[in-house]
């Protein structure tokens, strides 16, 4: 399968985890430690393909939005998993992005609950379960991802299609504010002498 947008902001996001703990780290340790070059070769690494996402990003949605991707693929799922929360009531794709985010902040957490070597074996299992509920719902939102990203995608199409031009509502958001423009000066007709 290809790279979509939700797979691309999961890594991204992920990235952007793996840079937080990494200087967290170099600032922990300070630079008198044997280990901070190797740490900063790291973090500068994990820079560099963060910035690479964040093109690849913005590649594949110019691609999308001039319809030379596909966008999603239909999953098919053999399985349930009843303590995963419901992506379903979201519908902006901020709000997705924002809590598969949130999944991969969790996951990372969880991952480290466990593998402490104090937890017993019914701890291990507990966390286990909460690390596949937080599984499930990260998966569910990056289909959520790329559903949202679909559906805008066609509401684009019908705006275009219909009117042969960008409809106002449809329009790609602006980089820059717009300038505030004088209106034209309204000009004077001229009265026509009236014709015989």
């Amino acid at each position: 399968m290809a790279e979509t947008l939700g797979s691309l902001v999961d890594k991204l996001s992920i990235k952007n985890l793996r840079l937080w703990h990494l200087d967290e780290l170099i600032e922990q340790k300070g630079d008198a430690d044997p280990e901070a070059p190797h740490l900063r070769a790291k973090r500068d690494l994990v820079a560099r393909q963060q910035k690479d996402l964040a093109n690849e990003i913005d590649a594949f949605l110019a691609a999308a939005f001039a319809g030379r991707v596909k966008i999603r693929d239909e999953k098919v799922k053999l399985y349930l998993n009843r303590d995963a929360k419901p992506a379903g009531r979201i519908g902006a794709l901020g709000e997705a992005i924002g809590e598969l985010a949130l999944r991969n902040i969790r996951l990372w957490h969880l991952e480290d609950e466990v593998r402490r070597p104090d937890l017993e074996d019914k701890q291990i299992v507990a966390v286990k379960r909460r690390i596949d509920a937080t599984n499930q719902e990260r998966n569910d939102l990056i289909d959520k991802v790329d559903e949202i990203l679909e559906k805008q995608v066609e509401a684009r199409k019908d705006g275009i299609s219909r009117t042969g031009k960008k409809t106002p509502a449809r329009r790609a958001p602006r980089s820059q504010p717009r300038r505030k423009t004088q209106p034209p000066a309204r000009q004077k007709r001229k009265k026509r002498a009236p014709s015989r």
